[in-house]
C-alpha cells in the first residue's frame, strides 16, 4: 500500500510562523491545478502498481479550493491508480473556509477526513500568529464539521509567548469537550526566514520559552491520557480507531508520491522533492520536464530515519529490525548509545523494542539524533 500527497501552494495570507512553500496570489491557481493533474499522469508508474490507501491534500491551504476542484483532483487519482476500497482521503482546512455550505458539499465528496488548523481558541494568540480566522470561527468550524464528518483532526500550538498554563489547558479542554477524535499539537518554533523571527529580532514579540513549551507538553499528555486519547506519536493524540493512516505510513516507512511544487516523494530507497517555485513548477510540467532533486539514501541514512521515525511513535525501535535490515554492527551501536537513556528512564525496553518514556517524549528529537550513526567518510 502507498500514499499520494497533493500540495496546494496557496494561502489567503501568510502566518507569521510558517516556512512552508505557498503564495498569497491566486493568479496561477487554474494553471497550477491543470499541472497537478498532468503530473499525476506523468508519474503514474512510480509507485510500481501499489494500491493507494491514502490521499492527502496539504499546503498551503487546500480548503481554498472549490468543491469541484477538489473532486476533480481526486477523480484524476482514481483514473490513474488503483485505489483501495476504503482509502483515507484528508483535506487540510482553515476554520474560515468551513462554513455550513462548504462542509455540506465536502461531505458529498470522497473526502472522509478533515484536518482543521485551529491553533488556538483565543483571538490574542491568533492575531500574534497572523491567522485569518478568529476564535469564534475556530469553534464553529469544529461544531459544523462534527455534524458531517466522523473523522476529524484539529491542530493546536503550544509554547506561544504569553500563553499561560490555564489558557493552554482551556484550548485542550475545548477539543475534548467537542469530542474531536484526533488532535495534533506542535510547539511554536521560530524558523529563520519567517515574519515571526523578524518580529522577535525587533523586540515586537517575545521569543518562545522552552520551559513554557515543556510544561505545556506535560500538561497536554496528562490531560489527554486521562480522557482516553492515545499518544501514538510525539505530536499526535487519537481516540482508538482514529490514528492518521497517512502520517502513520510516513513513520512506518511506506512509499508515497508527492504531487505539486515542493512536494516530497519516497520510493523505499530514494527521496525526491519538486522545485519550490510555482512558476518553474508549471513550466516544467507543461514541457513534461519535471524539475526535482533526488537523494539516494545510504544505509546510514536509512538507519537514522528508522531511529528518528520509530522513536517518535508507540511502535518504537525494534532491535530485531535493526539487526536484520542494517546488521549487527548497527545493533551493537544502538544498544551502546541508548543505554544511558534507559538508565535515566527516558527510554524503556519492552522485550526487543526501545520506546520513549513519558519523561523522554519532550526530549525525543534530541535523543534520536544522539542515536544516529554519522558516516564520517
Amino acid at each position: 500500500m502507498a500514499g499520494i500527497y497533493i500540495h496546494i501552494p496557496f494561502c489567503r495570507q501568510a502566518c507569521h510562523y510558517c516556512d512552508f512553500h505557498f503564495s498569497t496570489s491566486l493568479k496561477k491557481k487554474e494553471q497550477l491545478l491543470v499541472c497537478l493533474k498532468k503530473e499525476i499522469n506523468l508519474r503514474r508508474n512510480e509507485l510500481f502498481g501499489e494500491p493507494i490507501e491514502t490521499i492527502y491534500f496539504g499546503g498551503g491551504t487546500p480548503s481554498i479550493l472549490t468543491f469541484e476542484e477538489i473532486n476533480d483532483l481526486i477523480a484524476e487519482v482514481y483514473s490513474i491508480f488503483e485505489v483501495s476500497e476504503n482509502p483515507e482521503i484528508t483535506l487540510e482546512a482553515n476554520p474560515d473556509d468551513l462554513n455550513r455550505e462548504t462542509i455540506n458539499k465536502l461531505a458529498l465528496s470522497k473526502v472522509n477526513r478533515l484536518s482543521i488548523g485551529v491553533q488556538s481558541f483565543y483571538d490574542e494568540d491568533l492575531k500574534m500568529m497572523n491567522r485569518v480566522h478568529n476564535a469564534e470561527e475556530a469553534l464553529k468550524s469544529l461544531q459544523y464539521a462534527s455534524k458531517k464528518f466522523e473523522n476529524i483532526s484539529a491542530d493546536l500550538i503550544y509554547g506561544v509567548p504569553n500563553m499561560s498554563d490555564e489558557r493552554w489547558l482551556s484550548n485542550v479542554q475545548k477539543m475534548i469537550n467537542l469530542n474531536i477524535p484526533h488532535i495534533s499539537c506542535y510547539a511554536l518554533t521560530v524558523e529563520e526566514k519567517t515574519t515571526l523571527n523578524r518580529l522577535i529580532q525587533k523586540g515586537v514579540v517575545p521569543a518562545p520559552q522552552e520551559e513554557s513549551a515543556q510544561r505545556h507538553f506535560v500538561l497536554l499528555t496528562q490531560v489527554l491520557k486521562k480522557n482516553g486519547y492515545i499518544h501514538y506519536e510525539l505530536s499526535n493524540f487519537s481516540k482508538p480507531g482514529f490514528f492518521s493512516r497517512n502520517n502513520s505510513a510516513y513513520w512506518l516507512g511506506k512509499k508515497y508520491l508527492g504531487i505539486g511544487p515542493s512536494a516530497h516523494s519516497f520510493d523505499g530507497k530514494n527521496r525526491s522533492w519538486n522545485i519550490a517555485n510555482n512558476t518553474l513548477y508549471i513550466k516544467g510540467v507543461e514541457s513534461e520536464q519535471l524539475v526535482f532533486e533526488t537523494e539516494k539514501l545510504t544505509q546510514f541514512d536509512r538507519y537514522n530515519e528508522y531511529i528518528m521515525t520509530g522513536l517518535r511513535t508507540i511502535w518504537g525501535v525494534d532491535r530485531k529490525v535493526v539487526g536484520e535490515k542494517f546488521g549487527e554492527q548497527f545493533l551493537d551501536y544502538l544498544d551502546k548509545r541508548v543505554k544511558k537513556y534507559v538508565e535515566k528512564e527516558l527510554v524503556k525496553q519492552e522485550e526487543n523494542i526501545y520506546i520513549l518514556t513519558d519523561g523522554g517524549k519532550f526530549l525525543g528529537d534530541g535523543i534520536s539524533s544522539d542515536l544516529f550513526w554519522l558516516d564520517l567518510k
